[in-house]
């Protein structure tokens, strides 16, 4: 491309691309040409103030602010703006009939302790039981053996223990487990409730100029691994809360889904050995095969 030199209203994106022709990786020059013209036609559409330029620039200037070691303001700002989620389903297109991707979110913890299927990940007891299985199948239908199941949720007050040290124990409401040949799993939690992303930020303070609510719906992460198989990062759904059509950070996706269904028949309370009524989730997971 030839260097334009000079500057108008009109050729502003060309100029400003044709400038970075001697780019030493091509990808990058790429993608700074997309954004640069994408960018040029918004101004030129918004036609901003010079006054509204500068809250524009301080507002990303009090989201680096905000972010540290612990805390990711501008992945916030991703997730709120639904560019999170188009990233995730660019990278995650997949075959007819496999479980849908989500994002991962920031509460993720490492190496959560294995356990026996059917063990109870709820450490402290406190809110109501929820019973949870289902199958891990291949596109074919066949259950996939050995397959692991990394699952992690809020407690009924809407927090994940690494967000209440020294109040929730240590891994509470995690587990790792792994499928028999059957390619079954069932394990014993606590029905999560929805809960707020961090509003005390910049993306917060967006979010409320813009009328919008900060809440995500309950829900389930999974991480699903097995051999032969992409890893599938992904979420279920209680389709009865509050907030499941309008998700802060627009995770929500119909076929994650999953009936919360509320067990108060005494044969099935006896039958699982509970001592009162509880919530029963099913839901099968369809992972793709490896590309």
């Amino acid at each position: 491309m030839t260097e334009q030199g000079y500057f108008t209203e009109s050729n502003s994106a060309d100029v400003v691309v044709s400038r970075n022709a001697n780019a030493k990786d091509a990808r990058l020059a790429e993608v700074m040409a997309v954004i640069t013209r994408h960018l040029h036609a918004a101004v030129k559409e918004i036609e901003p103030t010079q006054d509204e330029w500068m809250q524009a620039i301080l507002f990303l200037t009090r989201t680096g602010h905000k972010s540290d070691d612990w805390r990711q303001e501008y992945i916030l700002l991703s997730d709120v703006l639904g560019v999170s989620m188009l990233v995730d389903a660019i990278n995650n297109r997949k075959p007819s009939g496999a479980s849908e991707s989500t994002v991962l979110g920031p509460f993720h913890v490492a190496n959560a302790p294995e356990k026996p299927m059917g063990a109870n990940i709820c450490l402290d007891g406190k809110g109501e039981p929820m019973l949870v299985k289902g199958r891990i199948l291949d596109t074919d239908g066949n259950p996939i053996a050995n397959a692991k199941i990394d699952v992690w949720q809020t407690n009924d007050d809407g927090f994940y223990d690494v967000q209440q040290k020294g109040i929730q124990p240590d891994f509470n409401l995690r587990g790792v487990f792994r499928t028999g040949a059957d390619g079954e799993y069932w394990f014993w939690g606590a029905k999560p409730k929805f809960y707020p992303i961090p509003d005390d930020g910049p993306v917060g303070q967006l979010l409320a100029g813009l009328g919008r609510h900060p809440y995500r719906p309950a829900h389930l992460h999974y991480i699903l691994e097995a051999e032969g198989f992409e890893t599938l990062v992904t979420h279920i759904f209680d389709p009865d809360d509050d907030y499941i059509h309008s998700d802060a950070v627009f995770g929500v996706k119909e076929s994650l889904m999953a009936k919360f269904r509320h067990i108060t028949a005494p044969d099935r309370i006896a039958s699982e050995g509970q001592s009162g009524p509880f919530f029963e989730v099913i839901h099968d997971f369809v992972l793709a095969p490896a590309k």
